[in-house]
C-alpha cells in the first residue's frame, strides 16, 4: 500500500495527524515537568526527544506552535529548566492525561495523582514514581519558520537513574527500568531487548555482543 503526497493532504486532519505521527517509527515518552513564576507546576506528555550530543549532554524537544497557549514553553523560556521523565508501563495512564488540556491553574501533577520531587540543587519538578528522572537548563530556543513549531534545546545536568540500569559501558538498561515506547499519539509498548552488536567498522563484518534466541 503507497501513500503519494496527494494521498496524504487528502486525509482527514485527525486520520493525517496519526498517519505521521507513526510513520517515524517508536518514540520515547517523556513527562516535562515546569513551574511557572508563580510557583505552580506542569506536566506535559511529549514524545519528541532527540539526541543531539554527549559533549555537552544535548537533547532536543520539538514543541507545537507558540501561537497556541502552551503553558510548557513559556515555563521553560521563564525558568531556563525542566526536567524530563521516563514513562514507565505503571504509569501510562497517568502520563497519558497529562496531554489534556486544564487550565493554568491547576497542576497535572494535582490532576493525575502524580507526584512532584524536587531537588535542591534544581528549579524544576521532576516526577517521582519515574525511574529514570533528567534536568535540563535550556540552552537555545528555535521557532522554526517552516510550521511554527518550536525546538528547545536543553543540556543534562542531573540524571536520576536505578543504579542497577547502568551498565559497565555507561549504557542505561531501559528494559530493566521499564520504561515504554510510544507509536503515533496514543499507543504504547513495553520494548524487549533481543540483540546487541559490536562498535560498526568497514573492514569487519557485523559482530553480535549478544542474541537471546542463542541463549
Amino acid at each position: 500500500m503507497q501513500f503519494q503526497s496527494s494521498d496524504i493532504k487528502a486525509m482527514d486532519s485527525r486520520r493525517r495527524a496519526a498517519f505521521i505521527n507513526s510513520v517515524s517509527g517508536f518514540k520515547s515518552a517523556n513527562l516535562v515537568g515546569t513551574v511557572n513564576a508563580k510557583g505552580q507546576s506542569n506536566l506535559a506528555i511529549m514524545s519528541s526527544a532527540v539526541h543531539l550530543g554527549s559533549n555537552p549532554p544535548l537533547l532536543a524537544l520539538i514543541i507545537r506552535p507558540s501561537s497556541e497557549e502552551h503553558q510548557t514553553l513559556a515555563n521553560i523560556l521563564d525558568s531556563g529548566c525542566y526536567s524530563l521523565n521516563h514513562v514507565s508501563a505503571s504509569m501510562v495512564e497517568q502520563g497519558h492525561q497529562t496531554a489534556a488540556k486544564y487550565p493554568e491553574a491547576i497542576s497535572e501533577f494535582d490532576a493525575t495523582g502524580l507526584s512532584p520531587a524536587w531537588h535542591s540543587d534544581f528549579g524544576a519538578p521532576m516526577v517521582a514514581e519515574a525511574s529514570i528522572k533528567l534536568g535540563l537548563t535550556l540552552r537555545e530556543h528555535h521557532e522554526l519558520e517552516i510550521n511554527g513549531t518550536n525546538l528547545v534545546i536543553g543540556e543534562v545536568v542531573l540524571a536520576d537513574v536505578p543504579s542497577g540500569c547502568v551498565g559497565e559501558d555507561g549504557a542505561l538498561d531501559l528494559v530493566s527500568a521499564d520504561t515504554v515506547a510510544l507509536t503515533g499519539l496514543d499507543t504504547y509498548c513495553r520494548a524487549a531487548t533481543f540483540k546487541r552488536m559490536a562498535y560498526a567498522k568497514p573492514h569487519l563484518a557485523p559482530q553480535v555482543l549478544w542474541d537471546s534466541s542463542a541463549q
